[in-house]
C-alpha cells in the first residue's frame, strides 16, 4: 500500500476509495504537565474506481478522554482539493492537540465524481494514545 510495505493500521473503503490512517504521537511538541499532547496523523486516500474523483471537503470528529468533542470542518486538505485518477493516491499529514493523553478521530471527506456526484467516504475510527496513558483492556 504504501512505500517499502508498510501498512497503516487503519484503513477503510468506501464507494472504491481506502483511506488509511496512522497516528503518530510527538513527544517533543507534547507537554503532558502542562496538559498538551499533540498526534501527528499520516492519511492516504486511495482512488480503487475507475473514474477520476476529487475531495472537496473534510470532516473530523475528535473526541478526548473526558469525552469532550470537537468537531473540525472546511473546504480540502492541508490547502488542496486533490483530484484523483483511477489507482492514483494522495498522501497528506496533519495535527491534533488535546489537553488529554488520549483521544479518538473519526470523519469523512465529501467527494465528487466526474459526473458531479456528492458522495462521502468514511476516515477509519483511529485511537491517539500517549505513553502518558495507562492502557486498560475491557
Amino acid at each position: 500500500m504504501t512505500e517499502e510495505g508498510f501498512q497503516p493500521p487503519y484503513s477503510q473503503i468506501t464507494a472504491d476509495i481506502r483511506v488509511s490512517a496512522n497516528p503518530i504521537y510527538l513527544e517533543e511538541q507534547s507537554s503532558p504537565l502542562e496538559g498538551r499532547y499533540v498526534w501527528a496523523y499520516q492519511i492516504w486516500i486511495e482512488n480503487l474506481s475507475q473514474q477520476r474523483v476529487q475531495l472537496l471537503n473534510r470532516y473530523w470528529h475528535i473526541t478526548d478522554a473526558r469525552g469532550q468533542v470537537q468537531e473540525v470542518s472546511g473546504p480540502g486538505v492541508v490547502g488542496e482539493q486533490p483530484v484523483l485518477e483511477p489507482g492514483e493516491r494522495f498522501e497528506y499529514t496533519s495535527g491534533c492537540p488535546l489537553s488529554t493523553p488520549s483521544g479518538v478521530m473519526v470523519g469523512h471527506y465529501e467527494m465528487v465524481d466526474r459526473e458531479g456526484r456528492l458522495f462521502k467516504v468514511s476516515i477509519p475510527a483511529f485511537s491517539l494514545d500517549s505513553p502518558h496513558q495507562a492502557v486498560h483492556l475491557n
